[in-house]
């Protein structure tokens, strides 16, 4: 059942989703050319619904920065405090589309629905995926039993906290490991595989919109024949002085497996960690997580290192 009467509000922040293939070369394409009431023209809204489109940026989302995450988060939260707002929609490129989730989930953790949705193909391929993943947004977002933060592509519901993109091409790009899908969407309708995320919003969203920068964290990733100079140069302060950078304030080490490190990378990270860099562990296996040890340094963190990242950087903003 949808909501009847309710406005949600669809944000628009480009991607391919939002691409034209006019002008470029054969099997490229521009991306964020699209305006979002036009990707809307498009769709067929469900019945009962109302619209509002709003231009929150438009860029390819590899270039995602901070100041398009404190624009989206004020309108997400501006929206959100609204009665006659049901959920919200955010159409956003494939490729940080899984940050920015998490992100809005750690920072709102709302009980409205914010469903992220993208597409592999730009809207003017003859066999656009947008639209078809844009009207099932819209089914999901005006579900009375969708709350949090999800995403929506290829007619699966995925969480905030475990979505990932695992594909370089398919349309079916995304995925959510072991923990699986929250839910179907099957035509336009939608149908719930297990309960939906529940989280406490973190303290530090008004220090993220008033951020000039984020403390910058870089991720780290081990593997075969590594070099500890690597992690050396990377948290050196005179480097970053040179390449007028901030300095390194946080390394996450990607590890193998189950987090296991390159002795040269973690000899390199225990002598971060001496000269006050916080260092954490993930794993850069698509399923599982960093197992903890007894004797373990470097705390293990149950996320993707792109995501683990993002809540060192926060935790590094709440000190």
């Amino acid at each position: 059942m949808q909501a009847v009467g309710q406005k949600i509000v669809v944000l628009g922040t480009g991607g391919t989703i939002a691409g034209l293939a006019q002008g470029a070369a054969p099997g490229r394409y521009l991306a964020a050319q699209k305006p979002v009431d036009a990707l809307l023209a498009d769709v067929a809204v469900p019945g009962g619904l109302t619209v509002q489109a709003e231009q929150v940026a438009q860029i390819d989302s590899k270039d995602m920065a901070l100041a398009v995450w404190q624009a989206l988060l004020r309108a997400c939260r501006l929206h959100l405090d609204r009665a006659d707002v049901q959920g919200l929609v955010i159409t956003h490129g494939t490729d940080t589309l899984e940050e920015t989730a998490w992100l809005l989930q750690a920072l709102l953790a709302p009980r409205k629905p914010v469903v992220l949705t993208c597409a592999m193909r730009p809207s003017d391929a003859p066999d656009a995926d947008g639209p078809r993943n844009l009207a099932d947004a819209l089914a999901v977002a005006a579900d009375p039993g969708a709350s949090g933060v999800l995403a929506v592509c290829a007619g699966r519901i995925l969480g905030a906290q475990e979505v990932q993109k695992l594909h370089s091409s398919r349309l079916d790009a995304f995925g959510s490991g072991e923990a699986g899908d929250i839910g179907r969407v099957l035509a336009g309708r939608v149908q719930w595989l297990r309960d939906r995320p529940v989280s406490t919003p973190r303290a530090v969203l008004d220090a993220v919109l008033a951020a000039p920068a984020l403390p910058r964290v870089e991720i780290v990733l081990s593997h075969a024949a590594a070099c500890g100079a690597t992690v050396d140069a990377l948290v050196d302060p005179e480097a970053a002085v040179r390449h007028g950078a901030a300095p390194v304030r946080g390394l996450v080490l990607a590890g193998t497996g189950g987090g296991t490190l390159h002795r040269e990378i973690e000899a390199a990270a225990r002598r971060a960690q001496a000269a006050g860099v916080r260092v954490v562990r993930s794993t850069r296996c698509a399923d599982g997580w960093p197992q903890p040890r007894a004797d373990d340094v470097f705390p293990a963190l149950p996320l993707s290192p792109v995501k683990a990242r993002l809540a060192l950087m926060l935790d590094l903003l709440e000190r």
